[in-house]
């Protein structure tokens, strides 16, 4: 499933290809056909990502909420004619540019209301600017009030939205922080480091297209394999205490650690 940085990068090339003209919108499968033509030929006023949720605003008030899923992915386009046909569920496209949008778990069509209904719902999104601290505070009370293990609560869209098995993983190894350890008993500090830290590395993903989270390799291209510290290194020695990195099981998601220099 696609995290956070990757919806946030969708968003912005909306932004670029679409934002402020006239958008045409089908559904070559037809499954979203009669909520496309809900907003065809409206104006995208803007697209905003949220964890792993992107919303299309559109000028008549109605927005295009999809969620990737598992399954999901978009597909941009710069010539059109070159548009292929078959399992689309959705498409958007103007005299110059195309996306497509295959296999979502959702893509509806919905009111300012529950799209306020939703935000509300949703917590704070790391990739989004926070300028006031706002959002960095949401995430430390809903951190503080929980009894639940922090490696449970990262993954909980509701605390943090866009935070994914990769990040959760390299964000803790990062803090040395035990995924074990409940919320409540970690500091006000150790809750906003882990605020701070998803902010920077998110932001790298953004920039970039790519989870990489080992420091010395931050501001650079690099192969897969030497782009983290303990996501999927199992059984491979630590890259900062030398003990056996670990995978297991926590609420049915693979987690990756070290017990050695976690704690």
């Amino acid at each position: 499933m696609p995290e956070g940085h990757s919806v946030q990068r969708t968003a912005n090339e909306f932004n670029k290809k679409f934002k402020g003209k006239v958008v045409r919108v089908d559904s070559p499968q037809g499954r979203f056909s009669s909520e496309a033509k809900l907003i065809d030929g409206r104006v995208l006023k803007g697209a905003k990502a949220i964890g792993k949720q992107l919303f299309l605003n559109f000028d008549n008030g109605l927005t295009c909420r999809v969620h990737l899923g598992i399954y999901g992915k978009w597909r941009f386009i710069d010539e059109i004619e070159k548009a292929m046909y078959g399992q689309v569920r959705a498409r958007f496209y103007n005299e110059d540019f195309l996306a497509d949008l295959r296999g979502p778990t959702i893509c509806e069509v919905i009111d300012r209301r529950a799209v306020k209904d939703i935000e509300n719902r949703l917590g704070p999104d790391p990739t989004n600017t926070d300028p006031r601290g706002l959002q960095k505070q949401r995430f430390i009370e809903r951190v503080q009030s929980s009894a639940s293990p922090i490696g449970i609560l990262l993954m909980n869209q509701e605390v943090i939205s866009g935070i994914g098995n990769v990040y959760r993983a390299e964000i803790l190894f990062r803090a040395q922080i035990s995924p074990h350890l409940p919320g409540k008993a970690l500091s006000v500090f150790q809750i906003e480091e882990l605020w701070l830290d998803s902010v920077k590395l998110m932001k790298v993903g953004v920039a970039t297209g790519f989870m990489t989270t080992r420091e010395e390799r931050l501001k650079k291209r690099t192969k897969k394999a030497d782009r983290n510290y303990v996501y999927k290194r199992e059984g491979q020695k630590c890259l900062r205490c030398e003990g056996l990195v670990s995978i297991e099981l926590m609420a049915t998601r693979k987690l990756y650690w070290c017990p050695g220099c976690q704690f």
